[in-house]
């Protein structure tokens, strides 16, 4: 029922900018129904509908004008009738009477007065769904998200419409409302774009090989960095749910897209903003738990945005490799053969940085206080460890960072080790005085702070030893 209430936002917002005073009826009828059922290829398929609802021999793509008209006179009188199940009302309960409510999602228990006008809106209002990766969309009762995503629309029936493209696909309209906007309200958004530039951006795959074009489904950490752009302040109350053949329903989730802000900014000071530009896609792009995870967490903020494959890290005996690729020619290669191997070493070696960079963002993003502080902190003891090692005549030392310092998540063997290192006669006052700093940051941060402070210094220790080495 909550398509209904974002159908109505959005048809307030389309009035009031196109100085039109359409109901919701009129809406349908001259704008939504045209572009998304009078086509050859339908932007939407409403299941058990009368759009949906074929007679024997008949085909979306095979449908007349007058058969399409049938079909709106259909939709209409029942509505006219009384008609409100969920092939009808979309997000509305599905009818008992046909033994359907199994399907039902989105649906209050509160008895409501439901007018016709309230199901045109929650047509209008599921157009407007935002499909992400997981199989499920999110509805924002907002007018500036509702009309963007409303833009949207013209573009998806203007390439299903190019002879060119005639193997996109139809139906996809809320997988593709999720790119548009990630796109639209994105740092990438140029209003030259073409079909091409959304497969550059990964938005749409294109397989010449097998004469094949797909929708891909944005990761809901794009849409909400993207998101974050357009409220960087603030946060917005999201409907997380699917509908479909079976329907889910998750919840209001609010998304704190203030959050995001936060990790551009913490990236900027970190790596600069012109790394930031360039690495903005691959950045962006490791965020985020699957969304049925994150929601489970009652909001999506940072620790949502937890980084993929971050986890494995907190474990004590798992390293985090920074060496740098072997680019050195191999005997009896060929310039063609070294040139493809050196890039993709290359290629490689640029994701691990950025992995690098993603989690000491995050990281630092969630370290509760000093977080100033800490931009250039951990490098600076990270440093000082490396130059402690350097000095070994053994592995005596090495074996206390590896096995000690960043082999044990435990604050008492941590603090025991740093001990160890400063009670060594044989190290400079430089380094002791950075360790001994760090043994009283330690010794005063809680258990979250320090587990966080672990890992950002085993991360910063791994590529200072790469910048050493030979």
């Amino acid at each position: 029922m909550y398509t209904t209430t974002v159908g109505k936002t959005f048809l307030k917002e389309y009035n009031r900018r196109n100085d039109k005073d359409y109901s919701a009826r009129e809406f349908f009828d001259k704008v939504l129904h045209p572009l998304f059922f009078g086509h050859s290829k339908y932007l939407f398929w409403a299941q058990n509908s009368p759009f949906v609802q074929m007679k024997s021999g008949q085909k979306v793509h095979t449908l007349t004008p007058s058969d399409r008209q049938v079909k709106l006179d259909s939709f209409h009188q029942k509505i006219e009738e009384g008609e409100k199940d969920a092939s009808i009302a979309i997000g509305y309960p599905a009818s008992e009477v046909k033994d359907f409510a199994t399907t039902s999602g989105l649906v209050s228990d509160l008895t409501l007065v439901t007018d016709s006008e309230d199901v045109y809106c929650s047509w209008i209002g599921v157009a407007l769904s935002l499909g992400v990766a997981g199989g499920y969309a999110l509805l924002f009762d907002d007018p500036a998200i509702t009309y963007a995503t409303f833009e949207g629309w013209q573009v998806y029936r203007k390439f299903l419409e190019d002879p060119a493209l005639e193997k996109l696909p139809g139906n996809k309209i809320i997988t593709w409302n999720g790119q548009w906007l990630a796109f639209k309200f994105g740092k990438r958004y140029r209003e030259d774009f073409d079909f091409n530039h959304f497969v550059t951006i990964k938005a749409i795959a294109k397989n010449d090989a097998k004469n094949s074009i797909e929708i891909n489904t944005v990761n809901w950490s794009a849409l909400f960095f993207s998101l974050s752009t357009q409220y960087p302040n603030t946060s917005q109350t999201a409907y997380v749910f699917a509908v479909g053949q079976t329907n889910k329903t998750v919840g209001f989730i609010p998304f704190q897209f203030k959050s995001g802000r936060k990790l551009i900014q913490i990236y900027q000071k970190l790596f600069g903003a012109e790394n930031y530009q360039t690495n903005a896609a691959d950045f962006e792009a490791l965020f985020g738990k699957h969304i049925k995870r994150a929601c489970e967490l009652g909001n999506i903020g940072l620790q949502a945005l937890e980084p993929r494959d971050l986890a494995k890290y907190f474990k004590a005996d798992k390293q985090f490799k920074l060496t740098k690729p072997n680019l050195k020619r191999r005997g009896t290669e060929s310039d063609e053969d070294y040139e493809l191997r050196r890039g993709k070493l290359l290629e490689k070696d640029r994701g691990n940085i950025i992995t690098f960079q993603t989690y000491k963002t995050w990281l630092i993003a969630m370290i509760s206080k000093n977080k100033e502080e800490l931009l250039d902190y951990t490098k600076e003891v990270a440093l000082a460890l490396v130059e402690y090692r350097k000095g070994a005549r053994k592995r005596d030392r090495v074996n206390l960072i590896e096995e000690k310092l960043f082999g044990k998540r435990s604050k008492s063997d941590f603090l025991e080790s740093l001990i160890q290192i400063v009670q060594d006669d044989d190290v400079g006052n430089d380094i002791i005085e950075k360790i001994k700093e760090l043994r009283d940051r330690v010794f005063l941060m809680n258990r979250e702070d320090f587990s966080y402070l672990w890992l950002l210094l085993k991360f910063d220790y791994a590529y200072q030893e790469r910048q050493v080495a030979e």
